[in-house]
């Protein structure tokens, strides 16, 4: 198990430079035009990128990039989007409202998803579980910003009761806060509602048909004690990995659902500092890049190392 986890670490390390070089490169072949050539903070700009090497060679830069993260942790400074300002304060700054959202919305998903899903594994081929599993497959289909323009049409301007908007001011525990959260998070979670109800459908189908659980009902259990105690045992060796790539997923958030919400999160940060063809901002872009492929990279090794641990009969990576 460890030899295996260091092998798709250190897959991962690779990926992870490949994709950032490459970006990199292909930012920096990209013109940027600097909104305000006057002032303090114009020179400041001018004295960052001297200091990141502008104007030598794409290696030598993409070099000296990398040296001031490892070292310094200085990912530069903002072109245009946030003039002069430090984009890892910036960054972290707008974290906590990704996180909190995909958070909150996740916790709302995985009971219900669940209990769906094994409600309609217990009721296979019946009405019960053809509805659940047509509604299922329609909810995958459909985009997440459709359900954000229904939720906000039917919560937010029909009876008017929530907000349209995401409204942090003051804290984002406060009451208001929590309010207009509803709409955004009922929006991300009807996709992983579905998901889940739909993993656990298929899981526990198979299982229920298993010779295991023939053998576990002729021995007096009743169906709901040999579903508890042996069924869902075995389903979870797939549902707690998709649990656990869940809530590591939580932190790259939404991009659409962010933006229709106004969340000042980092979904909303990407999309502005690449938005305006004439002042893209480059360093918060290559910043928030390096986030979301680390995050999706590292999303897919906690999965399937989950797997051996969960199920010590599986063995990662063996011949044998």
């Amino acid at each position: 198990m460890l030899k295996y986890a260091a092998q798709r670490i250190l897959l991962m390390l690779v990926t992870l430079f490949i994709i950032t070089l490459m970006c990199f490169v292909l930012i920096r072949m990209l013109p940027v035009a600097i909104l305000d050539t006057q002032g303090e903070k114009y020179t400041e700009i001018m004295a960052k990128r001297e200091a990141f090497g502008y104007g030598k060679p794409y290696l030598v830069q993409f070099g000296i990039f990398l040296k001031s993260i490892f070292t310094k942790w200085d990912w530069g400074i903002s072109d245009t989007l946030y003039y002069g300002q430090d984009v890892a304060a910036i960054f972290a700054e707008k974290l906590p409202a990704t996180m909190v959202v995909n958070l909150f919305s996740i916790i709302l998903s995985i009971p219900i998803g669940i209990s769906l899903g094994i409600w309609a594994a217990l009721k296979k081929n019946k009405i019960t579980d053809h509805v659940i599993s047509t509604i299922t497959m329609l909810t995958i289909s459909v985009p997440s910003f459709v359900y954000a323009f229904l939720v906000q049409y039917f919560l937010s301007y029909n009876p008017g009761n929530l907000p349209f908007q995401v409204e942090f001011e003051g804290g984002i525990f406060t009451p208001r806060a929590l309010m207009s959260m509803i709409p955004p998070v009922l929006s991300l979670s009807f996709g992983v509602i579905a998901g889940f109800t739909r993993v656990t459908r298929a899981e526990l189908t198979e299982v229920l048909t298993s010779e295991f659980m023939l053998l576990a009902r002729t021995k007096g259990l009743t169906r709901t004690q040999a579903t508890v105690r042996h069924a869902m045992k075995n389903c979870m060796v797939v549902i707690l990995p998709a649990i656990f790539g869940e809530f590591i997923g939580i932190m790259s958030g939404s991009l659409i659902i962010e933006k229709i919400f106004t969340i000042p999160g980092v979904g909303g940060l990407y999309l502005n500092s690449i938005s305006g063809a004439t002042n893209p901002d480059y360093p918060i872009f290559m910043l928030v890049t390096v986030f979301y492929t680390f995050i999706s990279l590292f999303s897919g090794i906690i999965v399937d190392i989950s797997y051996g641990f969960i199920d010590p009969r599986i063995r990662m990576g063996s011949r044998k």
